[in-house]
């Protein structure tokens, strides 16, 4: 018996290597976003790969802060998107596809944050509910073209689930409960928040690099 599964530990460990050198992620590379130094962004509305409709905007509202409290000026949004509709730009299709250098002329910023939302809403299993918001993002040069920065993000209101009991009826009651309260409110807001501030975070091996006005600017 021993033997057995001492054999089985060995065949596992292989595979066990295996998966965790596939989650390794390498040291992102950050040359072109030093040499580039961005000061202030603007940060484009969201493209929308989701079911549903409050994505752009949801998310759109939830990227201010943590670019500024990053150290860096952020164009207000608000101002930004009513340029863009002023000039027949109504959806954020139309607006990705300005040339960068266009989008420098008119707002002046270093650069710009192009953001894709890839899940937005509430996701029904047999026994839970949960609201998902995923998204990814690009920060772009606009006198160069130049990819400075991307990186993605995930979060759900799963997280903070807790199993109060009850057994399966009260889990699928639950559930239905909360999928009535996720469809009939934007309950996907709050985690857009979430989503964004770990999309944009600073420090580690991939986040986003401290901009100028931070403390933390140019420290190794």
């Amino acid at each position: 018996m021993i033997k057995k599964c001492m054999k089985l530990a060995a065949c596992l460990l292989p595979a066990m290597f295996a998966v965790g050198c596939a989650t390794h992620q390498e040291p992102y590379d950050y040359s072109a976003f030093k040499a580039s130094k961005p000061k202030s962004i603007v940060v484009l509305p969201p493209l929308n790969n989701s079911p549903e409709v409050k994505a752009t905007y949801g998310m759109l509202s939830q990227m201010t802060y943590p670019l500024a409290e990053a150290g860096y000026y952020v164009l207000p949004v608000t101002a930004v998107d009513e340029t863009f509709k002023q000039n027949g730009l109504a959806n954020a299709v139309d607006v990705h596809n300005v040339s960068t250098k266009k989008l420098q002329e008119i707002f002046g910023a270093d650069a710009a944050l192009y953001v894709t939302v890839t899940k937005y809403g509430s996701v029904y299993t047999v026994i839970n509910s949960e609201v998902v918001v995923a998204a990814e993002a690009k920060l772009v040069d606009l006198k160069s073209g130049a990819l400075l920065w991307e990186g993605k993000a995930t979060a759900s209101s799963a997280e903070q689930n807790n199993n109060s009991g009850g057994g399966l009826i009260g889990a699928l009651v639950a559930a239905a409960v909360k999928q009535i309260i996720n469809t009939a409110t934007d309950a996907s807001y709050p985690i857009a928040g979430v989503a964004s501030n770990r999309m944009l975070a600073t420090g580690g091996q991939r986040g986003l690099l401290y901009g100028p006005r931070s403390a933390n600017y140019n420290k190794p």
